[in-house]
């Protein structure tokens, strides 16, 4: 199949389905259990989350776990039932392109939608459980104590920094770019997940798309970390070592960008 087939651009009167798996997942049980949209529409598992566009269930197959997610509904705007992008397509598009950027992100394992006369159906996507992980905004409720810890957090802060500028230097923001769509493991490495807003933006978007980005980690940020801490983010992002005039224009932005708005 087409990626015209994809965006809605070529119409058919019988239903369209596509369906893949990445290797290693296409061999063995995960071949088995993923082995088709009926078939993954068809899994029981751990119910880990559900709104009216989609769901997602937890389960293990050969001794992994997977977090399957699964959309009935292309999308908030009815237009990506048929002219835009499907959310579920997004996802995994955006997941796939972070991995080709060198960013951790979770092991995408299969994914593929169904249409019927152009229009979305139904879609889903496969990825595989990063073991050992937590979300950065868990960590910030239960006030973990690695969040004052001097050693983890410079082993986190330029990690989210590098992720956050590899994907603003590729055109593309994140539009959800918050502590609980970041986990981190004990290692630590931290992992960039959940992306289905992300979208590439042409200037002058970008520049705005991007102070969003940065003004949403900075939201809990200013709660957790201290300015010191705040700056040494910046400046690994902008891969300085001081400050510029422009710089200090940039965070004046992203303090204000929601003021009036918590």
């Amino acid at each position: 199949m087409s990626g015209s087939d994809y965006n809605g651009s070529t119409i058919s009167r019988f239903p369209m389905s596509t369906w893949r798996l990445l290797p290693p997942y296409d061999d063995g049980e995960t071949a088995c259990a993923f082995g088709s949209l009926d078939a993954v529409f068809a899994l029981r598992g751990e119910n880990v989350s559900r709104d009216p566009q989609s769901e997602t269930i937890r389960v293990g197959i050969g001794g992994a776990v997977y977090y399957v997610k699964r959309y009935r509904r292309a999308g908030k705007n009815p237009l990506r039932r048929w002219l835009l992008r499907p959310r579920v397509q997004a996802e995994w598009e955006n997941l796939l392109a972070f991995a080709s950027w060198g960013i951790a992100c979770p092991p995408v394992a299969g994914y593929g939608l169904e249409r019927r006369a152009g229009f979305f159906v139904r879609g889903a996507l496969i990825t595989r459980e990063q073991a050992d992980t937590i979300d950065l905004a868990r960590l910030a409720c239960e006030r973990d104590p690695r969040l004052r810890e001097r050693a983890w957090l410079a082993a986190i802060i330029p990690q989210a920094a590098q992720t956050a500028r590899t994907i603003h230097e590729h055109g593309f923001t994140h539009n959800d770019f918050k502590w609980r769509n970041l986990l981190v493991d004990g290692t630590p490495t931290l992992y960039l997940i959940d992306c289905p807003c992300g979208e590439h933006w042409p200037e002058p978007f970008l520049r705005y798309r991007i102070i969003k980005d940065l003004a949403c980690l900075d939201k809990v940020a200013k709660y957790q970390l201290s300015r010191t801490w705040r700056l040494r983010f910046f400046l690994a992002y902008t891969g300085k070592s001081r400050l510029a005039a422009a710089d200090k224009r940039m965070i004046r932005r992203i303090l204000r960008f929601f003021e009036g708005r918590e």
